[in-house]
């Protein structure tokens, strides 16, 4: 099967690699390794454990607290920061699952050796040492806010050698990953950070070096009423700047004289006063809400 300049054998046909030898292509459910790695999978919330993981990356990648960048497709972030976020990510995705760090690929999953590989574009880079290994190949649309993983087979015999690469990685083919892979998940929401969702002008105002931190908070909370705030979100607007946690609960009192309660979720009484509002925060969570004259006073 012809793909470009990249002809495609099939399952059942052979694949010729210099590295692993010559070996049978097979389907996904005739590959005994591949069921393994599902198989360990399976109980685990797969989507929701890697959305996290991908947020922790895009965190870090940012580093809000030292630069005050909150988006990582903002003017302020060099394009290779943001290729960054797949190899930070497969650090995330070890962590959060529990996995071992092993060579010769990233991990063992079920026993089976397995590499880990994200993008933020449209395909992967497959090292020569992961040919015709297993991968999971997550992909990334920071523009739409949303991700997706597949299982595969990373074959020579369906990957491309991509322009002017000359250290052995290769691009997966497209119809590859479409017929003979296993999608972990589909597409799948990433958390917004909710000062993307502040105008140019309001997001100038909070992020701007004057007034102090109290004054600054006050108008956050007023512009993104109603929105949790992770922790992350309050250490970005304090960036540089000294104890932005305690700044931040410093301001219930200017938000209570406009109407909005503080709540945080580390207190449970908050948490539950959120969640008589149908809200859900998490224990380094924040929100102003109009609670028609309920108050919590903790914290």
């Amino acid at each position: 099967m012809s793909r470009g300049r990249l002809v495609l054998q099939e399952p059942g046909e052979a694949c010729v690699n210099t590295l692993a030898g010559e070996h049978m292509l097979l389907r996904p459910d005739e590959d005994s390794e591949m069921l393994a790695v599902l198989a360990w999978l399976r109980p685990h919330d797969v989507a929701g454990l890697y959305t996290g993981a991908i947020a922790n990356a895009v965190d870090y990648v940012l580093d809000g607290p030292r630069t005050g960048r909150y988006d990582l497709l903002g003017a302020d972030v060099h394009p290779g920061e943001k290729a960054s976020v797949g190899a930070k990510l497969e650090y995330e995705v070890l962590r959060t699952f529990g996995l071992p760090k092993k060579p010769p690929l990233d991990t063992l999953i079920g026993g089976v050796p397995v590499d880990i590989k994200a993008t933020v574009g449209s395909n992967w880079s497959i090292p020569a040492e992961a040919h015709c290994q297993l991968c999971i190949c997550t992909q990334i649309q920071l523009a739409k806010n949303r991700h997706r993983s597949w299982l595969v087979r990373a074959h020579r015999s369906w990957l491309y050698r991509g322009a002017g690469n000359r250290d052995g990685k290769r691009g997966l083919a497209a119809h590859a990953r479409d017929h003979w892979s296993v999608p972990l998940y589909d597409w799948t929401p990433l958390p917004v950070n909710p000062l993307t969702l502040l105008t140019p002008e309001q997001a100038g105002r909070v992020l701007a070096e004057t007034p102090g931190q109290e004054q600054r908070f006050t108008m956050m909370f007023q512009f993104l009423e109603g929105q949790v705030i992770p922790r992350s979100v309050i250490t970005t607007v304090g960036a540089g700047k000294r104890d932005p946690l305690r700044r931040a609960r410093g301001v219930r009192e200017r938000l209570e004289r406009g109407g909005l309660t503080l709540l945080c979720g580390k207190f449970p009484e908050q948490r539950d006063l959120a969640a008589a509002h149908k809200i859900t925060l998490g224990l380094e969570d924040w929100i102003a809400l109009r609670t028609d004259g309920e108050h919590s006073n903790a914290g």
